[in-house]
């Protein structure tokens, strides 16, 4: 703290500012301007009385406090990065760094805020299920220079679906989307829909059991063209990132299986293995 001492000098005179003598404040009484100027000099002083040396002292503490913090940043990533690629390792499946394009494919659920964004540290690979092989895909979705979510997704076998259908948790504000409509409670989630006549035939208790298995950390899943996805935290774990495609799978295949029932022809589920081993 700068401490100002006002001092009475007697003395003959006083100028015109009321200091006597010009040696301080007249009749002994500190004005807030003498007070200003005595606090401006006290710290103009004290910062003068600093040795450069110790500024550069200062000055290497915070240059190298922001390497720790970077080298830190780098050793999660790199730690990220080895454990989800000894996870597409163990299952068999193709590790790929970064994608400028694989998140622009869609365009709904966590993906409808921020722009397209980034794929990083991506997870390819096919699920083995009763009715065959299913295209899987795990990525982190960065924007802005930080991952945002981690996003899971499953192709299912109809390929010309159209249908969007969003399944979001009641507490997560939801983006406004004027293509979509509330078509009302799922379980625990809230559906938008663009289509409510052909997706409220496929809201069986089964698909409400399925989307129950989702999760409280996932925030919302989505139907959109021929795929199944969700949106995971960032810290999610392989294991965790397991159980979300079991369910997602779960979801695919009742989808499917009500959409050939709509249909009432056969479909030849064979054909979408071929990209997943391309």
């Amino acid at each position: 703290m700068i401490g100002v001492t006002c001092v009475v000098h007697r003395g003959r005179g006083r100028s015109s500012n009321g200091w006597r003598n010009g040696t301080g404040p007249a009749n002994g009484v500190c004005s807030p301007e003498w007070v200003r100027r005595g606090t401006t000099l006290g710290l103009v002083s004290s910062f003068s009385a600093v040795s450069p040396w110790v500024w550069f002292v200062v000055a290497g503490l915070a240059a190298a406090a922001g390497s720790v913090l970077l080298a830190l940043d780098r050793g999660h990533h790199s730690a990220h990065q080895r454990e989800r690629r000894r996870w597409a390792a163990l299952r068999g499946w193709r590790f790929v760094l970064s994608d400028p394009v694989l998140a622009g494919r869609w365009r709904h659920g966590a993906l409808a805020q921020g722009g397209r964004g980034l794929a990083k540290d991506i997870v390819v690979g096919s699920l083995f299920t009763p009715l065959g092989r299913r295209v899987a895909q795990v990525f982190d979705h960065e924007q802005g220079g930080q991952i945002s979510s981690v996003v899971v997704a499953v192709q299912r076998r109809d390929h010309g679906a159209d249908l969007v259908a969003e399944l979001w948790l009641p507490d997560r504000p939801s983006p406004r989307d004027t293509e979509l409509s509330v078509l009302g409670p799922v379980g625990d989630r809230v559906a938008l829909v663009s289509d409510p006549d052909r997706a409220g035939p496929l809201v069986s208790p089964e698909f409400v059991f399925a989307a129950g298995a989702l999760g409280p950390d996932i925030p919302v899943a989505w139907v959109e063209r021929d795929w199944v996805l969700a949106a995971a935290p960032c810290t999610a774990t392989p294991a965790r990132l397991e159980r979300l495609l079991r369910a997602l799978d779960e979801i695919a295949d009742l989808l499917d299986v009500a959409d050939f029932d709509i249909a009432e022809e056969p479909v030849d589920f064979r054909g979408s293995a071929d990209w997943a081993t391309s």
